[in-house]
């Protein structure tokens, strides 16, 4: 029975040595493989059921016979999944999960005022160079509009929109106005004429 227990006890001690003895080091073929697989040594995966043939490959030319056995294989990539993100994003644009307490900065630093206020003056301008490349408004009203927007006088293209209108409004009735009594000085004048004609040719009646 002590001679069983002493043999047991040598083969336990012996144990780590076989075994470092049967398994083999295969650093050597991951990175040739991972140089001809093009990827990291950690997409590289070797068969464990033919340790013994991968282990005797030492070259490229190897690992790429190995590679066509199926031995040595490039491991697909891992897929990182969007679909939460676009489902969180897609919530957030309708406005959830944007209360108090998913805040962090201040309103500013989340919208900026000059950055309000940039797309505003730009959303403007543009509207004004359009209306006058249409040969809706003159350069003289362009110019004159384009301080009042400066001047934060319009908030959106529809205030600035109808004050055009009630100005392009205003400038027809002057106008017509003015053609109006311009017509009737010109009435009045040749009523005058009339008049001075008809006395002149009495005068020369009477003489």
């Amino acid at each position: 029975r002590r001679m069983a227990s002493l043999s047991c006890a040598c083969v336990l001690a012996e144990t780590p040595r076989l075994l470092a003895a049967i398994m083999v080091s295969l650093k050597l073929q991951k990175r040739l493989a991972a140089s001809v697989l093009k990827c990291g040594k950690r997409k590289i995966w070797l068969d464990p059921n033919e340790v013994q043939e991968i282990s005797l490959a030492n070259s490229r030319q190897n690992i790429r016979k190995l590679e066509k056995d199926g031995y040595v294989i490039r491991k697909p990539t891992k897929i990182h999944s969007r679909s939460r993100v676009h489902r969180r994003q897609e919530a957030k644009a309708k406005g959830r999960h944007t209360g108090h307490g998913k805040r962090k900065g201040t309103a500013n630093a989340r919208m900026p005022v000059k950055v309000l206020w940039m797309r505003r003056m730009r959303v403007l301008r543009r509207m004004l160079r359009k209306y006058r490349e249409a040969k809706k408004i003159d350069k003289h009203m362009y110019h004159e509009l384009y301080l009042q927007c400066k001047g934060n006088r319009f908030k959106t293209k529809r205030n600035l929109m109808e004050t055009i209108h009630v100005r392009k409004s205003e400038r027809a009735r002057e106008k017509a106005i003015a053609e109006q009594a311009e017509a009737r000085k010109a009435k009045a004048a040749a009523a005058r004429a009339r008049k001075a004609a008809a006395r002149a040719a009495a005068s020369n009646e009477k003489n």
